[in-house]
């Protein structure tokens, strides 16, 4: 069973991203507060859950939330100050949108920058301990999923709508055979070098 949050304050906000492996698109982040009396038997992290159940949990997360914040950074920023910056400027950037003043963050991970003067705590696994951290687990994923299923119409070739960005055998396949589009991760490597050789 998850616990509500890490720390004794009252308005904790829990933070994750989503999308960091990806060879496209942003990387993602949601910022959480939710209330002290919030129960859910199904939230935990979001690469548990199936599409379905992330599905029904936005709208629970959203209602019964304090408040939310989600933020995408795009490839070009990933590209100049590399993944790990992106990740933490995307969580700074979704915290920074909720409307009530934050006393302690959560970040699941253990990489993080100190955002304004708040306390933080990093934690391993984070997103399948703390019921704030995986609401924003499952935050940061239904909202990037949905913009990569609708830059998904713009270039259908690379299936984005199935594979989300992620390096899978297709997705690979495609950059090989029809280049790499203006969402794509210029600084990942997207073809793995045995590829790159093959005249």
């Amino acid at each position: 069973m998850l616990k509500l949050k890490y720390s004794e304050f009252n308005f904790e906000c829990g933070t994750d991203e989503a999308g960091r492996g990806c060879l496209a698109g942003p990387v993602t982040a949601a910022a959480v507060i939710l209330p002290l009396n919030f129960k859910n038997k199904i939230l935990n992290d979001s690469k548990q859950l199936s599409h379905k159940k992330r599905d029904a949990l936005k709208p629970i997360i959203e209602n019964g939330a304090v408040c939310f914040g989600v933020a995408h950074v795009f490839q070009e920023k990933i590209d100049e100050i590399n993944i790990l910056n992106a990740s933490i400027l995307a969580m700074h950037q979704s915290i920074e949108k909720l409307d009530t003043q934050v006393e302690f963050i959560s970040v699941d991970g253990n990489k993080f920058k100190p955002f304004k003067t708040i306390p933080h705590q990093t934690i391993i696994k984070g997103d399948g301990k703390y019921l704030n951290i995986a609401a924003a687990s499952v935050l940061a994923k239904t909202y990037r999923d949905a913009y990569m299923e609708k830059i998904h119409e713009e270039f259908p070739m690379y299936n984005w709508i199935q594979n989300k960005g992620y390096p899978t055998v297709e997705h690979r396949e495609a950059i090989k055979k029809y280049g790499i589009t203006k969402y794509h991760r210029k600084s990942f490597k997207l073809l793995p070098e045995q590829l790159t050789f093959e005249f």
